[in-house]
C-alpha cells in the first residue's frame, strides 16, 4: 500500500468476483482519479477468479503518480447468508414472510469469515450481528 502522504484518493466499490470490466461502475470511478483501468480490472479478476458468484467490496488507494494498490474485503454478510441458505434474494417482507433457514454452524462459519472486517471483539458478538442481518432478510436461524 502507498504511504498515506502519497495517497490522493480512496475509491470504494463492490464488484463481482472475476468480472470487473472498464464499464460502469469501475470506469467512471477510476477514470476520474487517473488510474489505469484495464490494469486494475486484470489484477482484481486474477485475485477473485476462484470465487465465482461472490460480490467483493474493494478499497482502491490512488497515489500522486497515479499508481494504485487495492484491498479486497470479505463479501457482505447478506451475500454469504444467501449463499448458505441457497437463496436468490431476501424476503420482501422479512417480518411476515420467511424465505430460508440457516443453522448455527453456518452462522458461525459466516461470522468467522467476516470477523476481520467487523467491529466486534468476540465470535459471539459477530454471530449476533450476522443473525440480525439474516433476520432482516427473512432468513430463520435454527439452533
Amino acid at each position: 500500500m502507498a504511504k498515506p502522504k502519497d495517497i490522493i484518493a480512496i475509491v470504494k466499490l463492490q464488484l463481482p468476483a472475476g468480472k470487473a470490466t472498464p464499464a460502469p461502475p469501475v470506469g467512471p470511478a477510476l477514470g476520474q482519479v487517473g488510474v489505469n483501468i484495464p490494469e486494475f480490472c486484470r489484477q482484481f479478476n486474477e485475485k477473485t477468479a476462484d470465487q465465482p458468484g461472490m460480490i467483493f467490496p474493494v478499497v482502491i488507494y490512488v497515489a500522486k503518480n497515479k499508481s494504485f494498490t487495492f484491498e479486497i474485503k470479505t463479501p457482505p454478510a447478506s451475500v454469504l447468508i444467501k449463499k448458505e441458505a441457497g437463496l436468490a434474494k431476501g424476503s420482501d417482507t422479512p417480518n411476515k414472510v420467511k424465505v430460508g433457514k440457516i443453522n448455527n454452524e453456518q452462522l458461525k462459519s459466516i461470522a468467522q469469515l467476516k470477523m476481520q472486517d467487523m467491529n466486534c471483539n468476540t465470535l459471539e458478538s459477530a454471530m449476533s450481528m450476522i443473525a440480525g442481518t439474516a433476520r432482516s432478510m427473512g432468513v430463520v436461524v435454527e439452533d
